[in-house]
């Protein structure tokens, strides 16, 4: 009787093991998902004050700007969030976006605007995905709030980009032979 009890207190302990397993592994992407999206924003705003002086079209200045005040307002959200989770924000942006940021940076006009448009495109596809997955799969309530409020703005973001790419710039509808 007394094997059978103590047989029945390990294995009671064994299938807790895998539930406590998984919950820090939750909070482990919540986490992860929060870095992400913190270093993703600096890099949003550092990119969007470039596009406000370097870009020639003042559709491209003005949708840099909004890079700026929507992810700087993002970015104020999740420090409060990161710091009630404990959670150690990067202090700098991601060596690609980085890298991407450096490219940007030598170029000038049209051609940055191309690229710049480029880059926002290729970037708000990957958020829109990241944070559609947090908003409706994630475990921690506080972290899916945020994805879930800031999605709509992504999505915004990636429609102005897919806009702006689509129809050109003024500065190069003005100019075809910049096309």
């Amino acid at each position: 009787m007394r094997i059978v009890i103590v047989a029945a207190g390990l294995a009671g302990m064994l299938l807790a093991l895998p539930a406590t397993g998984r919950a820090g592994s939750n909070e482990q992407a919540s986490a992860q998902f929060v870095k992400e999206a913190a270093a993703g924003g600096m890099a949003e705003v550092k990119m969007g004050n470039l596009a406000q002086q370097q870009a020639a079209s003042p559709a491209v200045k003005t949708f840099g700007r909004r890079m700026v005040d929507d992810h700087s307002k993002a970015n104020d959200e999740l420090k409060g969030l990161a710091a009630k989770k404990n959670i150690a924000l990067p202090a700098n942006v991601e060596a690609k976006d980085k890298a991407t940021y450096d490219r940007l940076s030598k170029l000038q006009g049209a051609e940055f605007d191309r690229a710049y448009i480029d880059a926002m495109l290729k970037d708000h596809r990957t958020d829109v995905a990241e944070f559609r997955k947090e908003a409706q799969t994630g475990t921690d309530p506080d972290v899916k709030s945020f994805a879930t409020k800031t999605l709509p703005t992504l999505e915004q973001h990636l429609s102005t980009a897919e806009s702006l790419a689509s129809t050109g710039t003024r500065t190069e509808r003005a100019n075809p032979a910049t096309r």
